[in-house]
């Protein structure tokens, strides 16, 4: 004889896991991490920690690695990156730093993506209805590679905005990476250079390197400005 109580225990457990499975929950979560990682980065400033050069009893290549992998933690947790940059020209000098800092940038955007493609794609795609949204999702979802390189060549769109905008459009992983990767090197070298070269001011490499992040960033800028002006004359 078959127990009755089975099919009703079997039918809720599936509508439990249907709910915790469904759309807005995933984005409930995603919301969760990320409050989580945001009030961790406030109360416990881990930028600090890579500014100090941790950890300290690790050095040469194994200091780069686990550099990179912690900056990577920190830029998904929403620490700024030009902190971070900065600070990996000041451990490592300009090249080991550049590795680091790229390398964590690629990763630290990674982990953004696949959180954002996991827990908020399903629930946030139906409600790009706006005429800005839907243009950024199908210029991204059409040309990613093209979009998200041009978004990291110029500064002006926040790093983590760029991640979950991409994560919630139809973008490819590879493009995503690829674009992050190559877009971030001119600007965040220039933060490199400026790190490793703090202790001298007047040197033609910090000046250099502090004359392109302000012309970057002026450029983003009225690149932005003329971008808004031309959207709101249609």
């Amino acid at each position: 004889m078959l127990d009755p109580v089975a099919r009703p225990q079997a039918g809720l457990a599936v509508r439990c896991s249907r709910a915790l499975l469904s759309p807005w929950s995933r984005l409930s979560l995603l919301l969760l991490v990320l409050a989580a990682a945001a009030v961790t980065v406030v109360l416990y400033e881990p930028q600090r920690l890579l500014s100090a050069g941790w950890p300290p009893q690790v050095s040469g290549a194994g200091a780069v690695v686990l550099f990179a992998l912690a900056y990577g933690l920190c830029t998904a947790a929403f620490v700024p990156r030009p902190i971070l940059n900065l600070a990996a020209g000041a451990l490592f000098g300009s090249q080991a730093g550049l590795v680091a800092a790229v390398a964590g940038t690629v990763l630290g955007a990674g982990i953004a993506f696949t959180l954002g493609r996991l827990l908020g794609q399903d629930a946030l795609r139906p409600l790009l209805r706006g005429r800005w949204l839907k243009a950024a999702d199908g210029q991204l979802s059409r040309h990613g590679f093209r979009s998200m390189l041009a978004i990291r060549l110029f500064p002006g769109v926040p790093f983590a905005a760029a991640n979950y905008c991409a994560a919630v459009s139809r973008m490819g992983y590879l493009p995503f990476l690829l674009a992050t990767g190559l877009g971030s090197i001119p600007n965040t070298a220039a933060y490199v250079v400026a790190g490793s070269e703090a202790a001298s001011p007047t040197s033609p490499a910090f000046l250099f390197a502090m004359g392109f992040i302000v012309v970057s960033g002026t450029a983003a800028a009225v690149v932005a400005w003329c971008k808004r002006h031309r959207l709101r004359g249609q």
